[in-house]
């Protein structure tokens, strides 16, 4: 069967691989979609510390039951629409311990330090299969990015009280916009695309603030009376927004960084002790997660075509890689369509 696999930097490839077996406990998936995250646009331009190449990408899953293996529950059944919880748990480090077997210490995410998803079948322990009935197969390609940015607004404790401001307009930093409106929260959106902000505004958003052209800090006094938001999610993973974060928290807040800087930042570490805050790490997601955000997409109110960039077939996967590199503001996700 026909695989993608990213060689080297800048290097990619179709190949051939021996199709998986079924074995008991397993269950068989057709892939139809699979969603190119930031993750494998960073594994293509050699800015990924965590992968291991060359690699086949892909974790973001739209796909069909084609078979089950013994030892399957029975309500997982051929031709069901579902998508895949992309990430291992050692069952033995301290987070999996704690219960937070998304934090593993021993993680392996499809795609990264292990081969991921972009092939014609892959067969998955069946614990792992998200069903998503109701759902377009193409849609559920795109529950995990969003799951991530769901966690993210758990990890952040966010209610109905609350001013959240979510920095990054990407489909992680979508997810936790929709999160943080569904519980009830302002949500402030930030990001460098005029066009991002009015998708953002769409899943509710009340405020965008474009940080290129407009003065972020007064916009955001204004809004708030003064105070600055409750809470700050960090959805780009970059030096200045990490700092943007800790300045403009409103004392006590509370700040979620999702994405990681490739850079050391440089903190003004008094603030962290003057406004009294709590900084957090949200990594991955957890299965109530990606439930949270399958049932969301099943009412049928988000707007998911204007999540989705382009659609490639296999073949063009490099090229829509190369695509990416050289304008990544203006896309949202790409899905190789199989």
């Amino acid at each position: 069967m026909k695989a993608f696999q990213i060689i080297s930097p800048l290097h990619t490839a179709l190949k051939e691989i021996d199709a998986p077996a079924c074995r008991a406990g397993e269950v068989l998936l057709r892939i139809r979609y699979v969603g190119f995250c930031g993750s494998d646009l960073n594994t293509y331009l050699g800015r990924n510390p965590m992968v291991r190449m060359p690699v086949i990408p892909g974790h973001e899953v739209g796909a069909t039951i084609e078979a089950v293996g013994t030892d399957v529950p029975d309500f997982l059944r051929p031709e069901q629409h579902v998508t895949v919880n992309p990430y291992t748990n050692c069952g033995k480090c301290a987070a999996c311990r704690n219960g937070r077997v998304n934090a593993c210490e021993h993680n392996e995410t499809f795609g990264v330090q292990r081969d991921g998803t972009m092939t014609e079948f892959v067969a998955v322990p069946w614990q792992k299969v998200v069903t998503a009935d109701g759902l377009s197969v193409r849609d559920c390609a795109l529950v995990e990015p969003m799951s991530v940015g769901f966690h993210a607004v758990s990890r952040a404790q966010v209610t109905d009280i609350d001013t959240v401001m979510v920095i990054g307009c990407g489909m992680i930093g979508l997810g936790a916009i929709v999160r943080a409106a569904l519980r009830g929260a302002k949500v402030i959106a930030v990001d460098l695309d005029d066009e991002k902000l009015e998708v953002a505004r769409s899943l509710g958003a009340t405020c965008l603030l474009n940080s290129k052209t407009e003065d972020v800090h007064a916009r955001l006094m204004e809004y708030t009376g003064g105070l600055g938001p409750d809470v700050v999610i960090e959805a780009v993973g970059s030096a200045p927004t990490y700092v943007m974060a800790v300045q403009e928290v409103a004392f006590t807040g509370r700040v979620v960084y999702i994405g990681y800087a490739k850079s050391d930042v440089s903190f003004q570490t008094k603030l962290f002790v003057q406004k009294e805050l709590d900084i957090r790490g949200s990594r991955n997601a957890l299965p109530e997660d990606f439930r949270a955000v399958v049932r969301y997409l099943q009412q049928g109110h988000c707007p998911t075509d204007k999540l989705v960039t382009y659609e490639a077939s296999l073949e063009q996967a490099g090229e829509m890689l190369q695509r990416w590199a050289d304008d990544p503001a203006k896309v949202f996700r790409i899905l190789v369509k199989f």
